[in-house]
């Protein structure tokens, strides 16, 4: 016999708004478990356009993100998912009213949302199945580009070896350009220097832009994009308008914009690292929040 209860993920970030609902089957004797996806909402609500121009959560999109959160609530309940967390990150982070809008949805909607910065984020995507992927023989330069920010992790036999959370993300990136350049100068000393002398490194890349890149791609799963591919993938993504992006590449209209920034971070990475290579496998924070969730690493 198997026990199939359901677990809900509610990922709140500076593009888009994500809820992600899991079946956790047990076997009855303890022997395994398995987390199977059943249902993935996205919703781009784009908080970051606001935080990162104006410095705070507009009244319209507060009205928004209070809509969505009613409609996750639902339909949590129609699945019947028994426990599920709600976690903001970079702009609800940055926005000066953040506590409000946190406080305003709690009542509203009886969800509770937690500000998590980038190091709790980093650790709640450690436990998805990142280590399934890792080889304790290899170094890897692990990747996760959000809208507001970049959470980057060496790992070095299997554990980390240094971590830290960069305020470069796309939707940021798309609206704080030239204040930015102290930030990316920051992010490039660091990935030169904590991977200065590692031979072979590969990247680990996380996020919505790359996984529709790898999807494009039309490569095998577990087959890594190589560092040529990014390059020429960049160029020819540059060369087409925002309207040819979505006509032609059928790209969301809140993905044909990120996608130039998302990627022009990946190929730095891959640069100043010397990485050949890019897996992507298909993992995020709420993967992560499901498994912590059953992992009762965080409640």
């Amino acid at each position: 016999m198997i026990k199939i209860q359901k677990y809900g993920a509610i990922d709140i970030g500076s593009n888009a708004v994500r809820l992600l609902i899991m079946d956790v089957i047990e076997k009855d004797d303890g022997t395994s478990v398995k987390f199977k996806k059943a249902a993935l909402i996205r919703v781009p609500i784009r908080l970051g356009e606001d935080t990162f121009v104006t410095g705070e959560i507009s009244e319209k999109k507060i009205i928004r993100l209070t809509d969505a959160m009613n409609a996750f609530q639902l339909l949590m309940s129609i699945h019947g998912v028994v426990k599920y967390k709600a976690c903001a990150t970079s702009a609800m982070r940055d926005a000066d009213n953040g506590d409000y809008v946190i406080d305003r949805i709690l009542k509203k909607t009886g969800i509770k949302i937690d500000i998590i910065d980038g190091k709790i984020e980093a650790k709640i995507i450690a436990t998805t199945d990142l280590g399934e992927l890792l080889d304790n023989s290899k170094s890897y330069l692990y990747v996760d580009v959000g809208g507001g920010s970049t959470e980057m992790t060496v790992y070095k036999n299997g554990t980390i070896s240094r971590s830290k959370s960069f305020k470069m993300g796309t939707v940021r990136m798309l609206n704080q350009k030239d204040s930015l350049k102290d930030e990316w100068e920051e992010m490039k000393e660091w990935v030169k220097k904590h991977t200065a002398g590692i031979k072979n490194i590969s990247l680990i890349g996380s996020g919505g832009n790359i996984n529709k890149i790898y999807k494009m791609s039309g490569r095998t799963d577990g087959s890594p994009l190589s560092y040529i591919y990014m390059k020429a993938n960049y160029r020819y993504l540059k060369t087409m308008s925002y309207d040819e992006r979505i006509s032609e590449l059928n790209l969301n209209q809140d993905r044909a914009d990120v996608i130039i920034p998302a990627t022009k971070i990946y190929l730095s990475a891959m640069k100043w690292s010397d990485a050949k290579r890019i897996y992507v496998p298909k993992i995020g924070l709420a993967d992560g929040i499901v498994k912590s969730l059953y992992a009762g690493i965080i409640e």
